[in-house]
């Protein structure tokens, strides 16, 4: 059984608790390595996902349907639910949807979760459009680049918002200067974590 510790996350709407494997490492195995998308990153409590969390937090949802892509842990999830919103949380990771639905559930709120990957978006493409879409430090490679500027106009509307925490990693640059193109984009760094940038993304029409 792998040994799990809870932390206290502090948000505007008061504090979330969220539980995560002690060390991500021991999740690894021979098949990981050979396979990189199947690395344990669901695993780690990342500062993209605090600072992106607490933007939601401030925010009233009543009722809108939220979508988060790559949940990991859940907590952004979380906070949209505690701020009112309708929310599905995905990954492509079974075992971090059962972290995300195990945390949901700690903190008293209805988060539906949903295997999902990127490369095979008809799960959430069906359900569109999203009023509102969060993803925090998914841009690790290259290639994630390629698969979220793809996936996101399926997501939403003109009326849709997608908000993309990311900690400047180098991918990300990539991804901000070619959403340009077909996207209305706003940046700005985090108030409650550093060196963590929280990006806004609303459709051109």
């Amino acid at each position: 059984m792998i040994e799990a510790v809870c932390e206290s996350i502090p948000l505007p709407g008061g504090d979330v608790e969220v539980a995560r494997p002690r060390d991500a490492e021991s999740l690894l195995s021979e098949e990981s390595f050979d396979h990189e998308e199947f690395l344990p990153y669901w695993a780690e409590l990342w500062a993209s996902g605090v600072a992106l969390a607490h933007d939601v937090s401030m925010r009233s949802l009543r009722g809108k349907r939220t979508l988060e892509l790559g949940c990991g842990l859940g907590l952004p999830s979380i906070a949209a639910a505690r701020a009112g919103g309708r929310v599905v949380a995905t990954d492509w990771s079974r075992d971090a949807l059962r972290a995300a639905a195990a945390n949901a559930e700690r903190n008293g709120v209805a988060v539906e979760t949903l295997l999902c990957s990127w490369a095979a978006p008809a799960p959430i493409v069906e359900r569109r459009p999203w009023d509102l879409v969060l993803a925090s430090d998914v841009l690790y490679e290259r290639r994630n680049v390629d698969q979220l500027l793809a996936v996101l106009p399926r997501l939403v509307d003109e009326r849709g918002l997608v908000l993309v925490a990311d900690p400047g990693r180098p991918p990300a640059a990539d991804f901000l200067d070619r959403a340009a193109c077909d996207w209305h984009v706003v940046s700005r760094e985090s108030r409650r974590v550093p060196r963590v940038s929280i990006h806004r993304l609303r459709r051109r029409v």
